[in-house]
Parts: C-alpha cells; structure tokens; sequence
C-alpha cells in the first residue's frame, strides 16, 4: 500500500498566515476557549495581526526573539502566532521554573521583551533582577495598571488588551522561509542547563499534517483538551498547530491539570464552557493513573471523549485496558521528542497495542542502533534488540542555540538522536526501554526500569513506581524500587517480591524496596529517576 505524504510547504511559508488562510472560511466559529472567555476564528485572526504590528511598533525586529511567559490561555496563542506573523522568534518558557532559571534563559536567548502573565510577572522581574539583560517591554496578559514610561531601571510595561486596541491589524505577514527560525523551546535535561531548541515555521506544518489528521484522524468537529502546556512540545501540537490545522475548538486551561481540573472540562463544568466537553484529550501516563486513581473519576455517560492521546513516557498496559474499559475510548501512545517537536512513532485508532509506542509515523524513519554506532540487525523473526533509537524526519529541529556540541550529539546529518533505549517485536512495533541514562546492566544483562515498573503497577494496591539500579556492598548493580502506594492501601517488601518473580524473570526483580509519599516528577509528570539516584548517591556517601 503507497503511503501518499501532504505536499512540502512553498519556501516562503510562515505558519500564522497559513492558519489564518485555512480557516478563512470559519471566521464566526468558535477556535478558542480559555478561563476567561472565548475568541472565534474571525478575532482570532484579528488579535494575531494586531499583535504583529504592536510587536513591531514596539521595536522588534525580525528574527529577535521574545519571551513567551504565560499561562495557558487565548492571549498565549495570540501571543505566539502574532509574533510568528511579524517574523519575531517567540521562546516559550516553562512556567513553574524559578527566578533563577528565567534569568539565565533570558541571557542566553537575548530576548528583546517579554510577553507575560500578570501572575507570573513578579518572578520574572525577580529574573531580571539578577543579570543584566535586553529587555526593553514587558507586555503583561491580565489585570494591570497603566503603562509605564520606559525609564533606565526597568522595562516599560504595557496592558496586552490595551496595546492590542491601540494597534491595527497589520495586513501582511512578515515574508518569512518555511526554514527559518519561527520559535524556541527550551528542552529540560536532567544535567546541565536547559538547551534552545530552535525550530522552524515548517515543523509545525508538518507535525500536523503527518500526525493530526492521517494517524488521529482529527477534524473540525472535534473539541481539543490539553493536559500538558503549550510551552512543551507536545502541547503545543495538541493545543495550538493540531486543531486550529482542521478548524476544530481549543479548550485552554491555566491552572495546573490535578485530576478535579480535568474533570471540570471533560463534564464542561466551566462558566465559559457552559456544557461544552472535549471530544479528544491529550495527557501522559501518569495522569491517566492519577484520575483513574480518583474517586471523582466521572462516569461515561457524563463525558463526551472519543480519543485520547498519551506520550512523555511509555503507556503502562494496565492504564490503557482500564481507561478504555471505563470510557470506551483507546488511548493512542506514541513518544516524540522537544527536538522532533511531536510524535514520530505511534499506535493507531482500532490498531493499539498497550505496552508499546506502536509504529513509525509516515513520513519519518526511525533505527535501533547499537553501541557502535550501527544498525542492530533484526532476528530470524524480525525483531530487533534493545539498542539507541534515531529519528529522520522532516520536523527535527535546526540546532540547539549556542551549543554546538550539543548540537553535533544530537542532530546528526539527517538523523535525530532520541536518547531513548527501544527494541522491535517481531511485527515491527516498537517497545520503549527507558532513556540511556536510566538503563541497568544486572548481572551483565540489559534491564529496562519501565518493564519492571509497569510490572509493579499491575498489582492493585500500588499506585506508581520508579526502579533505579542501587549498587550493593560488593560493588554489583541490583535493582531498586521506589512504590507509592494507593490511599488506604498496605504491602510489604515481601509481597512486592513475591508479586514481581510471578511476572518477571529472576534477574530483573527488585531487590531493595522504598515506600514513598511521591515520585520526584517534571511538569509533564515524566518521574525524574536522576533524582532518585542522586538521593541513593548521597545516602551512600
């Protein structure tokens, strides 16, 4: 069967003009639903213009970059395409980091202005009291008070809502190339400082037309819902270049995805959903567990989901059969990557196989590599070996900004390094094994932790795990388990071991086990196992 892929975008692309042409037709239905309100695809395409030509009235010039700093809302997205539109690089920031962290992305990007949260205004300001900076504007989304003059001291502050009314739309995109740079992405390590990942207008074409529409099958009719922010990767796809690709609506949520936060939008319990409910939602797996966990999970009948999407880490087998019993609906699990922007390898509606990341998005190549550098060659059955897994494909980003030997590490020729470890089955899906950095050698053998942690949350009393190597007295690796358990809940070592020989081979089972409140985990709710071992490390110093 010919796989037939969308045609390659013209050289001179630019992503804000492309979304605002494709719903041309749409300009009184409803693209945006945030906490505050909601914008039709006619203002939507409005406010990006306005934005445009206040960013350049403001001094921004093309390929200076700015600093994106909000909570999930409409103004984000307004934000973040209007600065597309006037050929302006947007750095969308995490929002729980610390002071510290801004003032360091703020440094290294050489932003010219901010656009912001009110709420998150102070520990910006504490950022930019830290190191001298070029910030000239700071354009503040929410409540504030009147414009500032811009002084020595600080950077003049403008009202969003107020700038936006002050400037008219401006008519024509900046004539930007589908190759050039239209935003970063700073992607979290567990060593180190956090790396731009510069990405161009045309990945996000691609993201969508690869993934959105031929793999998910999504479509103007559907109601979008996004766990993970938009300032990541794969919520920026879910929340912003995906359903505004197809026309469909956007729920945007600021406050953090805890179980009753999503609950209130699956039912529409919101003033400004008034009984609206998603149609699709995109999580990761550990919230998946978490509500599934949940007394207030709501019941069928009162949601309207027909897909889910899940990624960050590997789906554990046990969630996906128990989320699709509850609600019916699959949960397609896929893995991508800040520096591929979305998902290259996925399952499929009506094709899921829990436990694994299903197969290779059309369009994009992927290999198992081993440790010399080579292919790992498949079997007599097909199957392939754990080993490194590369991407090709046509949405990895341009670099990593001012680190090149990041850089050379990651992006090589044509080929993207996952960092992950992977292995192939027989029928050509993929299994993830965890990252390089997490792999055990017990007894001279690869273990992966997730195939020992989704082991353990298949007992019934253990609401999460996370499985680390923990080396012993006489210098050998064995693995250790950290386990949370669920409320009113009780186990003991002996019967997490005895649980774990049933279902694993001998070597692979934990031989040390720590109780715990909680995981050490990201904002994407990825467990942060590196800070695990460090707490053994100084344990044992």
């Amino acid at each position: 069967m010919t796989t037939h892929l969308p045609t390659a975008p013209a050289t001179e692309f630019n992503f804000a003009q492309h979304l605002i042409r494709r719903n041309a037709a749409r300009t009184d239905k409803v693209a945006l639903i945030d906490d505050q309100g909601q914008l039709t695809y006619g203002e939507l395409a409005d406010q990006v213009r306005r934005m445009a030509n206040a960013l350049q009235q403001l001094g921004l010039k093309r390929e200076e970059r700015v600093l994106l700093l909000m909570h999930d809302s409409n103004d984000w997205i307004v934000s973040f395409l209007g600065a597309l539109y006037a050929g302006v690089v947007p750095v969308a920031l995490n929002t729980l980091l610390t002071a510290e962290d801004y003032a360091y992305m703020t440094q290294h990007s050489r932003a010219q202005a901010a656009l912001v949260s009110q709420a998150l205004l102070p520990t910006l300001q504490a950022g930019l009291g830290q190191v001298p900076h070029e910030i000239k504007h700071l354009v503040v989304s929410g409540p504030t008070g009147a414009t500032q003059a811009l002084s020595n001291e600080a950077p003049a502050q403008h009202n969003m809502a107020t700038l936006l009314a002050q400037h008219a739309p401006q008519a024509q995109p900046v004539n930007t190339l589908g190759d050039e740079a239209a935003f970063w992405l700073y992607s979290s390590g567990s060593t180190g400082r956090p790396k731009g990942t510069v990405h161009t207008h045309a990945n996000l074409y691609w993201t969508a037309e690869l993934y959105a529409q031929p793999v998910l099958g999504l479509n103007e009719n559907d109601v979008f819902f996004s766990a993970a922010k938009l300032f990541f990767a794969y919520g920026l796809g879910n929340g912003l270049s995906f359903p505004l690709s197809v026309g469909a609506t956007v729920v945007l949520m600021a406050e953090r995805p805890t179980p009753q936060a999503v609950f209130k939008r699956f039912t529409g319990q919101t003033p400004t959903l008034a009984g609206r409910k998603p149609t699709v939602f995109f999580g990761a797996p550990t919230g998946y567990g978490g509500m599934l966990a949940h007394a207030d999970l709501p019941p069928k009948s009162d949601v309207a989901l027909r897909l889910c999407s899940s990624a960050g880490e590997a789906l554990p087998r046990d969630i996906g059969d128990r989320w699709t019993a509850h609600y019916g609906a699959e949960i397609i699990d896929g893995i991508g990557s800040t520096e591929m922007l979305h998902i290259f390898l996925s399952n499929r509606p009506g094709d899921v196989r829990y436990g694994t990341s299903g197969t290779p998005v059309a369009g994009y190549e992927v290999e198992i590599r081993g440790e010399d550098g080579l292919p790992v060659p498949p079997g007599a059955d097909g199957a392939i070996d754990i080993g490194d897994l590369f991407i090709k494909g046509p949405s990895a980003a341009l670099m990593y900004w001012n680190n090149r030997e990041k850089s050379r590490d990651t992006f090589q020729g044509a080929w993207t390094k996952s960092g992950d470890k992977y292995t192939r089955d027989a029928d050509g899906y993929y299994t993830y094994a965890g990252r390089n950095d997490d792999m055990l050698k017990v007894s001279g053998i690869y273990v992966s932790p997730f195939e020992v942690e989704a082991t353990l949350v298949r007992h019934p009393a253990v609401l999460e795990a996370a499985v680390i190597g923990k080396t012993d007295t006489e210098g050998l690796t064995k693995t250790k388990a950290f386990i949370v358990l669920k409320a009113g809940q009780s186990l003991d070592e002996e019967g997490v071991k005895a649980f774990c020989k049933e279902h694993l081979a001998a070597y692979k089972y934990p031989r040390y086990i720590e109780f715990v409140d909680e995981l050490p985990k990201t904002a994407t709710g990825k467990i942060q196992r590196f800070k695990l071992r460090d707490l053994e490390n100084q344990r044992s110093n």
